[in-house]
């Protein structure tokens, strides 16, 4: 019987990029819906490997992505946020976590695939209200999913017809390794270690191969989801690099284990089946979920040497976790708030050590193009709206207490302070997001729109340090000092947007190129005002 190639790889492949897309927009709606607190929680509860080993599942049953897990996870890494050992824990979960949803592919739903999507398109376009609208989302991309699948299933179903193809099966199962390379090669193909496990659960399903030939692909698609890891550590910080090597080092022990006991494991998953009389695709779930929980309980207790192999294989300067807060001790709140007060000003000086920190980069990427410095930037800025949330809560709390007229001053300067670093974090950002802007634009700012902004940029910078030196030292005397550059600031930016207007007569400078331009100035001025604030705070002129 001669097969129809085209039908054959349209379905399949169409089939897959519905899958594929369904996966994605599931996810989207899931994490939109649960909030944006997502992370905030997974930073919160891996205080120990367990306890990450927990967070790590029940994030990625969330957001339906054991990659995107593991991705936000060496974010934290490098950031500082998490040690080694705690992401350790969560890489563990996430793969145990990812296994839920070849549990669902074992469902039998591809019938009712159509009637879902239906129901969550009329959710999305019926209902106003954000939150109805995200669970919509979820089903319509839940639907998509098997609807993906059964293009996918109908696709490959004519291959158990060609000899080759059958033969090829075959000699897998005899060559347990060949699987495991096939597995991986899939998955960094497609980049979603869930759609290679659902088409082998469909090749399973139409009889393609064996039990015996189909577990080494599972361990190799096991293997191939690491690749999102390592493409997400890439010119990451060596603790972030470290914690995509857990991922692969997790996973390969785990394939090496498990195929030592091929054959055991084999038979064990039949009796399984016999038991459970499980289907075939819930058979490939079962052994995807075993692989994972057995890989996880035999590894766990190595946490501690993996850490100490992969410091020694990968040598370098940790990050300190240094942007979690360090001062802020609640037990002082209720017994001593005047020490409390003075708690919370030495974080927001670490505060606004981080806002320059995060200028300094940012002028550095401006320089240079430099896309680390972006990345370095962005994570200060993170830092900074992860302290401004626990200072701000610290000082509500100290509040609720008694203060004298002195701390309650105090207090309210603080408050104020916290803000105005929060949105010189801001205003970096922004012009970070101009950069990329001229790079996707492809223009390019005339040697003398650079000066300026690189003159206005040093002086910026160095209003921000006076800014935190005189918080540091309560100095009147450099508040001033901030206050008269502020104004040198504002007469510059005055100066340079007549001389950018006169570029713009003269044809030197283009229309795109003069708006960040313009843009960029304004940024630099509204961090002059938050320095300025600080300064009025200290001097006692803040409002």
């Amino acid at each position: 019987m001669e097969l129809n190639w085209q039908e054959m790889l349209f379905e399949f492949f169409g089939g897959l990029g519905i899958f594929l897309f369904s996966i994605k927009f599931m996810g989207d709606g899931l994490q939109k819906a649960a909030g944006n607190k997502l992370r905030d929680i997974l930073d919160r509860y891996t205080t120990n490997p367990l306890m990450g080993v927990v967070a790590g599942l029940l994030f990625t049953v969330l957001i339906q992505s054991s990659a995107g897990t593991i991705v936000i996870i060496i974010g934290l890494v490098s950031a500082g946020f998490m040690t080694l050992r705690q992401s350790i824990g969560v890489i563990m979960g996430a793969n145990i976590g990812t296994t839920m949803k070849a549990f669902l592919f074992g469902f039998e739903i591809g019938d009712f695939a159509l009637p879902i999507m239906a129901i969550g398109a009329f959710i999305i376009f019926l209902f106003k209200k954000k939150m109805v609208q995200h669970i919509g989302e979820v089903a319509f991309g839940f639907g998509g999913l098997f609807l993906g699948l059964e293009l996918m299933m109908s696709g490959m179903s004519p291959l158990q017809k060609l000899s080759s193809f059958t033969d090829f099966t075959l000699q897998m199962s005899d060559q347990p390794l060949l699987g495991v390379i096939a597995g991986t090669a899939m998955t960094i193909l497609i980049q979603s270690s869930s759609a290679s496990v659902a088409i082998l659960q469909g090749i399973y399903a139409e009889g393609l191969v064996t039990l015996h030939g189909a577990l080494p692909i599972l361990f190799g698609d096991n293997i191939g989801t690491t690749i999102t890891a390592i493409l997400a550590s890439i010119g990451a910080s060596v603790s972030a690099r470290r914690a995509a090597a857990a991922h692969v080092l997790f996973n390969v022990v785990g394939t090496i284990v498990f195929l030592i006991f091929l054959t055991p494991f084999t038979l064990y998953m039949e009796w399984i089946s016999d038991v459970f009389s499980l289907e075939n695709k819930m058979q490939i779930a079962f052994a995807h979920g075993t692989f994972n929980v057995v890989n996880v309980i035999l590894q766990f207790p190595l946490i501690g040497a993996w850490v100490y192999l992969l410091v020694k294989f990968l040598p370098g300067e940790d990050v300190n976790i240094k942007y979690k807060p360090k001062h802020l001790e609640e037990d002082l709140i209720e017994d001593f708030p005047s020490i409390a007060i003075g708690q919370a000003k030495e974080e927001i000086l670490r505060m606004g050590n981080f806002s320059i920190q995060g200028l300094e980069k940012t002028f550095e990427y401006l320089k240079t193009g430099n896309k680390q410095d972006a990345e370095d930037a962005y994570h200060l800025e993170d830092a900074i709206n992860h302290l401004d949330t626990k200072i701000t809560n610290y000082l509500v709390k100290i509040s609720s207490q008694p203060l004298s007229s002195q701390d309650s001053t105090r207090h309210f300067m603080l408050l104020g302070t916290t803000r105005d670093f929060e949105r010189i974090g801001d205003h970096f950002e922004n012009i970070i997001e101009l950069i990329d802007y001229q790079d996707e634009q492809h223009f390019h700012l005339t040697q003398d729109a650079l000066e300026d902004i690189s003159v206005m940029f040093e002086l910026t910078i160095n209003t921000v340090k006076k800014a935190v030196e005189a918080l540091d030292l309560n100095d009147d005397f450099l508040a001033q000092e901030v206050a008269e550059q502020e104004h040198v600031i504002d007469r510059m930016e005055r100066q340079f947007r007549k001389n950018h207007i006169i570029r713009l007569n003269e044809g030197l400078c283009s229309g795109h190129a003069g708006v960040m331009f313009v843009d960029i100035l304004s940024n630099l001025e509204r961090i002059g005002d938050h320095s300025v604030n600080i300064a009025d705070a200290i001097l006692g002129k803040r409002i």
